[in-house]
């Protein structure tokens, strides 16, 4: 150690030693940097700029060597052109072939053979270049230290390039400086391993003395200056470039955008932020923290969400953007609305985006305006609706009522005919409103399927049997089929099944004139591994075209307007229909071909049921009263209760007509009925207060329960519930059909005296 400290200190002129330092350095850092440089997006290599690095790079070696052999202070020095160029070729294949490892292989592994291979050139062109210096005296070397040099230069440099950082700025440097520090411990220890003896020394060849090799390392050096001047002004105005062309893209950019640094403190913004903020860009200025910022706005009165509690909305706005990633809309003065982002960036600043999204609010409200409107005025539609059942079901009431006591008479054939027309007439607009209130129904989505056990052979057969007669009087075959592995119970809304099987049937046979009409029901296709049941009602009618398929469902539509004409209908049932399977998730279809006949599909799921168990029934003989049943209507229309009068004339019936739901309660309180009939809209008292003030009245006397029959045109599913939470036993709508209204008031009472009884 000695002996180095002492060649470096005595034997090398200090200047030339700094200078070297210094050169060599400053070369090899510029190199790193711009070998590093070359490798570019998807790894692609830069060629030009590599060559560069390497040129400045062995640049660098061969001025550091020769720099500090110009130091040596021995007099008289010569050096042989040849092996002097010759140890700059070598350092330049070597550095060459090192750089070509490093940039095309990755990992530790060959970023230490690059530098292997560049320290062994590096140790050639050391050799070589003292080998063709001619100096007074002969060189003697002493070679464990000579070894340790290369060495030790060696793994410096490999240690340094296999454990410092990649390519960043201070990977770079430290790269750098570690392969200038093997260089020059590779130099001043191989340096200190040579001693000079005296001896004849024999000048021939082609050489050089120190003043020109001075000369040229002044040449070189300024060549590395002026090398690395423009790689810098180079990357400088690469750089300039690239952030005006980011700022072209900011300015350029639809939404307002700001920096602020990592003291919240403004540094640049675009164009469109001063535009969706006009009341601040006048204002605006770097270095502004965003708190005098949004001051400024209160001051101006912009935010209309602070007006009153400035000092609390101060707060809540700078501990939301404290966030790494908040979004807000912010309601500004004029009615204006801004869509503000603020994201921070990972040196601590914050980028705020803000975007007008006035226009959109404004489309929102009126949407929202919109859809408020239609929700009116489908609520108006279901109202209006609801009162049109009502008012048309009741003189339909009075209508088929009559009819049904009529045919009660003695009737010659032609008013026996005529009274079947009434009355065909009459159920066609049944069937019609209560298609009509079903669609209104569906469309507004109040139209609510029930979920209960039901055998499913007998609602097949029920609904079957209504067209059975019909079909037989057109002369038609007429076929109900049921696969024993379904003729069982299942859950499901046996009412809307039926709406459905008696639509299609009704229909099968309404355009069938001759052949047959089979309904059959069969396990259907497992449809997401569930099983389902498959309805087809098949016939042999008039059949339709492709065109007339994809419209059939369709609501108001039917093959044509001379079908409309010949067969009647409204054409909602087919659309109905489909509906109402959708809601059960099966799906309606059909197939058919003019003059060949039709088939529809009805799939639905298959939900097993348990039967339920059997009611325990009062007896038989509880139920008989042998005296007339005492019956109290409430009703405000003369007609309905002409109507009920003359269908309970047929029974032995003690009949009590009241014209509101105030009479009705006096004459409960004050007689003793077996059966009440109420209307549901009426004057005075309507007949759902007047069942809860009944049911009052029985609580508070003690008295048995009076059954109480809602006979009223209110036929939704809600006029049903509110009838039962008022303490209504039975519900029957208008148009009702007399022998219904004949059983419920003579069996009810039997029935609740046997109630009581039990």
């Amino acid at each position: 150690m000695d002996r180095i400290l002492y060649c470096i200190a005595f034997q090398h002129d200090w200047r030339w030693t700094a200078t070297a330092v210094v050169v060599g350095l400053f070369g090899m850092c510029t190199a790193t940097h711009l070998i590093a440089r070359a490798v570019g997006p998807q790894g692609r290599i830069n060629r030009g700029r590599a060559a560069l690095g390497v040129l400045l790079s062995g640049l660098a070696v061969f001025s550091a060597h020769f720099i500090a052999m110009q130091g040596y202070q021995v007099d008289g020095v010569r050096y042989d052109i040849g092996l002097t160029l010759a140890s700059v070729a070598m350092v330049f294949v070597s550095i060459a072939a090192a750089t070509m490892v490093g940039l095309t292989r990755e990992g530790p592994v060959f970023r230490g053979l690059a530098a292997a291979l560049c320290l062994s050139g590096v140790a050639a062109m050391h050799f070589l270049g003292v080998a063709g210096m001619q100096l007074p005296g002969q060189i003697i070397w002493d070679l464990p230290l000579a070894g340790l040099g290369v060495g030790g230069g060696a793994a410096i440099a490999i240690l340094g390039t296999v454990f410092l950082p990649g390519r960043g700025r201070h990977g770079v440097i430290a790269a750098a400086a570690a392969a200038a520090a093997g260089v020059f411990i590779l130099h001043f220890v191989s340096m200190a391993a040579m001693t000079i003896e005296p001896a004849p020394v024999s000048n021939g060849g082609w050489t050089v003395s120190s003043h020109v090799m001075s000369l040229v390392l002044a040449l070189v050096s300024l060549g590395i200056l002026a090398t690395a001047g423009v790689a810098a002004w180079t990357g400088w105005r690469t750089r300039i470039g690239a952030l005006a062309h980011i700022r072209e893209a900011v300015d350029a950019m639809p939404d307002g955008m700001a920096f602020f640094d990592a003291d919240d403190r403004l540094v640049l913004w675009n164009s469109r932020y001063a535009e969706v903020n006009p009341e601040l860009s006048s204002n605006l200025q770097p270095g502004m923290t965003f708190r005098e910022i949004i001051q400024i706005g209160l001051s101006e009165g912009l935010y209309a969400d602070a007006k009153g509690r400035e000092e609390a909305w101060v707060a809540e706005r700078m501990a939301t953007r404290a966030a790494l990633a908040s979004t807000m809309e912010q309601h500004i003065a004029g009615d204006r609305w801004l869509r503000v982002s603020d994201r921070r960036t990972a040196a601590g600043g914050i980028v705020t985006v803000c975007t007008d999204i006035t226009e959109l609010k404004h489309h929102a409200r009126a949407l929202a305006e919109a859809r408020d409107a239609a929700e009116a005025a489908n609520s108006a539609k279901s109202q209006f609706l609801a009162n049109m059942s009502h008012e048309i079901r009741t003189p339909l009431n009075g209508v088929i009522g009559v009819a049904q006591a009529l045919i009660n008479t003695d009737l010659n054939p032609m008013q026996k005919e005529m009274l079947g027309l009434i009355q065909s007439s009459g159920q066609t607009l049944q069937v019609l409103l209560s298609d009509i209130l079903d669609l209104a129904r569906v469309e507004s989505g109040r139209l609510e399927l029930a979920e209960e056990p039901f055998d499913l052979g007998r609602a097949v057969r029920e609904a079957a049997r209504l067209y059975e007669a019909s079909a037989r009087d057109k002369g038609l075959q007429f076929f109900v089929e049921i696969d024993p592995a379904v003729d069982r119970w299942i859950a499901g809304d046996v009412v809307r099944l039926k709406q459905i099987l008696t639509n299609l049937v009704s229909n099968a046979v309404k355009f069938t004139s001759e052949g047959f009409v089979c309904l059959t029901v069969a396990p259907g296709p497992d449809l997401e591994g569930r099983p389902t049941l498959r309805f087809s009602i098949e016939d042999t009618g008039i059949g339709f075209d492709a065109d007339t398929r994809s419209r059939l469902f369709s609501r108001f539509e039917q093959a044509d307007g001379a079908i409309t004409r010949k067969f009647g209908g409204s054409g909602l049932g087919l659309a109905i229909s489909r509906q109402l399977a959708e809601m059960m998730g099966g799906d309606l279809d059909c197939e058919s071909e003019p003059g060949g006949g039709s088939a529809f599909m009805l799939t639905i799921p298959l939900r097993p049921a348990a039967a339920p168990s059997a009611p325990v029934h009062a007896d038989a003989s509880a139920a008989i009263i042998d005296r007339p049943v005492r019956v109290l209507m409430a009703d405000d229309h003369p007609v309905n209760r002409k109507v009920v009068e003359m269908i309970l004339a047929q029974a032995e019936v003690d009949l009590t007509s009241v014209e509101d739901g105030a009479q009705a309660l006096e004459a409960m309180r004050a007689g003793d009925y077996d059966v009440i009939l109420m209307d549901m809209q009426m004057p005075v008292m309507d007949g759902l207060t007047a069942t809860r003030e009944i049911r009052l009245h029985e609580a508070a006397m003690g008295q048995p329960r009076t059954p109480v029959v809602m006979l009223t045109a209110n036929a939704l599913a809600e006029h049903i519930a509110a009838a039962e939470a008022a303490g209504a036993d039975r519900h029957l709508a208008k148009p009702f059909e007399a022998a219904e209204l004949l059983e419920l008031v003579l069996t009810l009472p039997g029935a609740a005296a046997a109630s009581i009884a039990a």
